[in-house]
């Protein structure tokens, strides 16, 4: 495989509970560096993360699960990423298959990788994913690929890998800091003209797990529709809208 420095960033907001067992399904030498960015936790998720040794970047207020990103890109960028893996601290996605995902970027096959969890729906819904959130992502799944060009099986998914050149390139920073984040990064890297894939990706649904309620579903449903809509207007020459500019300036290496 291609040589390359692998950061792996976590998105931290409360996740005292399961980061040890989250680190723990990590194959060693997965990663060069482990980046947890703790948004304003209320527990004591950003102390143990120290004393487990990770790179620990504090938030002094809540930024929201965007904002939380926005950080943990900037700063993986800062310290000389090659590739960046985002990985939950809940223990909801499998990391035992990071290593699999990063070889799909090493190899060229695609410039970003989703872990999809869907892959049948018995599946599914026996792991504990709620119905309405199961329908949801079918259908916004399925006007994501038709708007956007791609063949996702699912386009929701919070674990993602990216080459460096694509965090270099989308302007994430103009994104939402809530959850709407994800959808517009996908939209920004297919308007780029990256490569997107996905592989499966077991998830695990339990109480400590994160998860967005019913009404936060709505919210980011729209905020779908919406971003779809931006592209394709962007598309056709009919409006511009800033988070399709490229990045304002490439981030820096940093020393070996």
């Amino acid at each position: 495989m291609a040589p390359g420095k692998v950061i792996l960033v976590m998105p931290a907001y409360n996740a005292e509970q399961t980061l040890e067992r989250t680190l723990a399904d990590v194959p060693p030498g997965t990663a060069d560096e482990i980046v947890l960015v703790d948004d304003a936790s209320r527990d004591g998720t950003a102390d143990l993360a120290e004393k487990l040794g990770l790179v620990v970047v504090r938030h002094e207020r809540n930024r929201g699960y965007g904002g939380n990103q926005k950080t943990c890109y900037r700063t993986a960028l800062d310290r000389g990423a090659d590739i960046v893996v985002m990985l939950h601290p809940d223990w909801q996605y499998d990391a035992r298959l990071v290593p699999n995902f990063v070889g799909f970027l090493r190899e060229g096959v695609c410039d970003v990788i989703l872990g999809a969890r869907i892959r049948t729906r018995r599946e599914a819904l026996r792991g504990g994913m709620p119905a309405y959130k199961y329908l949801m992502n079918r259908i916004l799944t399925l006007l994501m690929n038709v708007v956007l060009g791609q063949n996702l099986a699912e386009g929701h998914s919070g674990f993602r890998a990216y080459r460096r050149e694509v965090l270099e390139t989308v302007a994430f920073e103009s994104n939402s800091e809530d959850f709407g984040f994800d959808a517009e990064f996908l939209a920004q890297a297919a308007y780029h003209g990256f490569i997107l894939g996905d592989a499966p990706m077991p998830v695990r649904y339990f109480p400590e797990a994160s998860s967005i309620s019913f009404r936060d579903s709505v919210v980011y449903g729209n905020k779908i529709l919406r971003i779809l809509a931006a592209f394709l207007l962007q598309k056709a020459g009919i409006a511009r809208f800033e988070i399709f500019e490229r990045a304002a300036g490439k981030t820096q290496r940093a020393a070996p």
